[in-house]
């Protein structure tokens, strides 16, 4: 009895010892879960919050634009009235004009009637010199007028151009004419363009990287300065076999993405000297340092480049 016993306390603390392990797998497993949520937590934030930032600073040249075009619109204003108080004055001056044509018509018939041709000879020529004068003020007059209209045509095309770049801003739709790819982050899913939004780079945009006349991949433009850009790799967009190059060009998209995210970086291989490619994952993330002090491996980093990693394949960035 005492062996049924026994055999049995032993069944029960090997059946105790067996939960207990698996509880605690289950408690290991389950912290790991929260810290990655932690991580993809703030990842979004990260994200968030460079959003906002650019939503606040396109709001803020949308602004601007808007007044400058108030302002051009109040100058074509302006000028118009110039040229209507212009016309109305070379209208009078025409009306005063014809006016001494008609004095000189009454003057010559006065002068045959009571034949003084002498003094009608003097009015007349006094009043022609009258009239050579109001011919040269008329002339000053029509060149004035075709200067201010020609500069009230120039007004209006800035305002159209003005309006038209304002309008693609809004439209979140980048106008400039040449860019190329500066520099390439695989590992982050980003790169660096060496025009900013001097030459036309507008934050938001969808830009298409076109070698040999052929689109070979897709950008959205996150961050912009001055003379520089950063710009996601939309996923799944290099085409199959491609490799992304420094010098590659790249051109405003027609077609906006759907729905730009800001791709995950994933564990990339070890940096070559040869290209990197777009969205090729590599071998050890522990090989390149993460971006930004805080930022974890699978955290997609600020696109800034300021925030860029230090990778070998990268070059300076250019400007066009």
């Amino acid at each position: 009895m005492a062996n049924v016993f026994g055999i049995l306390t032993a069944i029960v603390l090997a059946l105790a010892s067996f939960v207990a392990y698996k509880n605690k797998d289950a408690y290991a497993n389950e912290l790991t879960h929260r810290k990655n949520e932690d991580r993809n937590l703030a990842a979004s934030e990260n994200r968030l919050k460079i959003a906002r930032k650019s939503l606040a600073e396109t709001q803020a040249k949308h602004t601007e634009a808007k007044a400058q075009v108030a302002k051009l619109e109040a100058e074509k204003r302006e000028r118009e009235n110039t040229n209507q108080a212009l016309k109305q004055d070379i209208d009078s001056k025409t009306a005063v004009a014809d006016s001494n044509k008609s004095k000189i018509a009454d003057m010559k018939t006065q002068a045959e009637k009571i034949g003084k041709a002498r003094e009608g000879a003097e009015k007349v020529k006094t009043l022609g010199a009258e009239m050579e004068e109001l011919k040269v003020l008329i002339v000053k007059d029509l060149a004035k007028l075709d200067s201010l209209t020609k500069e009230n045509a120039q007004t209006v095309g800035r305002n159209d151009v003005l309006k038209s770049r304002t309008d693609m801003i809004s439209r979140r739709e980048s106008f400039f004419t040449k860019a190329q790819i500066s520099a390439i982050y695989p590992n982050w899913g980003f790169v660096t363009l060496g025009s900013g939004n001097v030459s036309g780079v507008v934050t938001g945009s969808t830009l298409e990287i076109v070698r040999d006349a052929k689109t070979i991949g897709k950008l959205l433009v996150t961050a912009v300065e001055a003379n520089t850009a950063s710009a996601s790799i939309v996923p799944d967009s290099v085409l199959e076999g491609t490799v992304l190059m420094i010098g590659d060009q790249v051109i405003p998209s027609l077609k906006p993405v759907e729905k730009a995210k800001a791709p995950a970086s994933k564990p990339a291989e070890a940096p070559s000297k040869s290209p990197a490619k777009g969205t090729e994952p590599a071998a050890d993330p522990s090989m390149e340092p993460a971006p930004g002090a805080a930022a974890e491996p699978d955290a997609t980093p600020a696109a800034t480049p300021d925030a860029a990693p230090e990778a070998p394949a990268a070059a300076t960035p250019e400007s066009n």
